[in-house]
């Protein structure tokens, strides 16, 4: 498998270099703010999660933890009947030797992110030693953290009753998949997209789905293994997206190339799986949990979007033209409010560049509706700036459709 592959199928998990947190969610703490909640609450979870992986399986299995990761914490803590347990941690450089609460690591959700990053990263490490990526000095000692690293991970997932069986079959299979795409001599004997996808999707799936399991919400499973399948797919094909030139120049593996996916294609599936995440949370009566809409929906949304604007994909942005801005803001529920449309003023261009007002151009979600370069009051605080795109597949392309805001929080 190739080096992009590995981090293509372990997207969702500790991936491409060591000076950042690995993963592909990075919620805005503008989010926080909006949502009304404390933006200590993201650290809280990644915290919780590295010190879960320190003390039960050493200092080294420090290095897997990923913010993807943290998704599981979070939705098994909003379905549990009250919080998860919390604790005090020392000082840590990270966060400037300052102490801070932090899940605790015996917790349900965290005790299940750590077996995710164990299991995922010891398939990882494996795979680099296996494809010649690592020197000869150091394959030996990478094949004992892998190895060790796996069988925590499955004496973990003993522990919370996680059968781990179906995700190392479905990491196996990777490489299985990509060998045949390559060796095949016709497009028809080559796996779809949908089976190179699988694994990363069979992955998310069951892991999601066993937050449901451990909050004791049965009723839950389905949906959310629904939404995990489709973050599973979003993830795969945003890395593929990404990685396309650079696969290309290399002469490495790309499941869109290896299909004849175009770009347009790869992004209306990413959209679709948006979507459907959207509509799987919605049915497990989690969509206005704020921090699953701070943490998983909004990320996932801005996400999708910027591989849209990167593969030229046509993004709505306030209905901006070239001579005219149609200012489009969520008025207060049920009172038919309808936005202006005008020119903006030289002195709103102006305060638009020292970022002081908004003019239409730029995120509309805080702002007063219509708007008067004044933060938006309670009533709109559980939308976020494309609310539209919360009722799943019914208004199809509903944030491309000139009818949403973007709002411009991409930090």
């Amino acid at each position: 498998m190739s080096s992009s592959s590995k981090d293509r199928l372990i997207r969702w998990q500790p991936g491409r270099d060591g000076a950042e947190l690995f993963g592909m969610l990075r919620p805005c703490s503008h989010g926080a703010e909006k949502y009304g909640i404390d933006a200590t609450e993201w650290r809280t979870h990644m915290c919780g999660l590295c010190l879960g992986l320190r003390d039960g399986h050493g200092q080294l299995a420090r290095t897997a933890t990923n913010t993807d990761a943290i998704v599981l914490s979070v939705l098994t803590e909003a379905q549990l009947a009250g919080p998860m347990a919390r604790t005090v941690a020392g000082p840590c450089a990270l966060r400037g030797m300052q102490r801070a609460t932090v899940a605790a690591a015996d917790s349900p959700g965290v005790l299940l992110a750590s077996t995710a990053s164990l299991l995922l990263g010891a398939a990882k490490i494996r795979d680099h030693v296996e494809d010649g990526d690592s020197s000869a000095l150091t394959r030996r000692p990478m094949t004992k953290v892998s190895d060790r690293w796996a069988e925590r991970a499955r004496s973990q997932a003993g522990r919370i009753g996680l059968n781990v069986e179906p995700l190392v079959v479905a990491i196996d299979s990777q490489s299985e998949l990509e060998r045949r795409a390559g060796g095949a001599q016709s497009m028809r004997e080559r796996p779809t997209l949908e089976q190179l996808t699988a694994p990363t999707q069979i992955c998310a799936s069951e892991l999601f789905g066993h937050t449901a399991v451990l909050a004791d919400r049965p009723e839950n499973i389905a949906a959310l293994r629904e939404a995990g399948r489709h973050f599973g797919r979003i993830a795969h094909l945003a890395d593929a997206v990404e990685d396309f030139e650079a696969d290309s120049t290399r002469g490495r593996f790309n499941p869109l190339a290896a299909t004849g996916t175009t770009m347009p294609e790869a992004y209306d599936l990413l959209r679709q799986s948006d979507s459907q995440v959207r509509a799987a949370v919605t049915a497990a009566g989690l969509d206005q949990v704020p921090t699953i809409r701070w943490m998983l929906l909004d990320p996932l949304h801005t996400l999708v979007r910027k591989v849209g604007r990167g593969v030229g994909a046509t993004i709505h942005a306030c209905n901006a033209s070239h001579d005219k801005v149609t200012l489009r803001y969520p008025g207060p529920p049920n009172t038919g409010h309808r936005p202006p449309t005008r020119r903006p003023g030289v002195g709103e261009a102006l305060a638009l560049v020292l970022g002081v007002y908004c003019t239409g151009y730029a995120c509309c979600a805080d702002h007063t509706s219509p708007c008067s370069g004044q933060r938006k009051d309670a009533w709109i605080k559980n939308c976020d700036c494309c609310s539209c795109c919360d009722c799943g597949d019914s208004c199809g392309n509903c944030c491309d459709c000139g009818n949403c805001c973007d709002c411009g929080c991409d930090c």
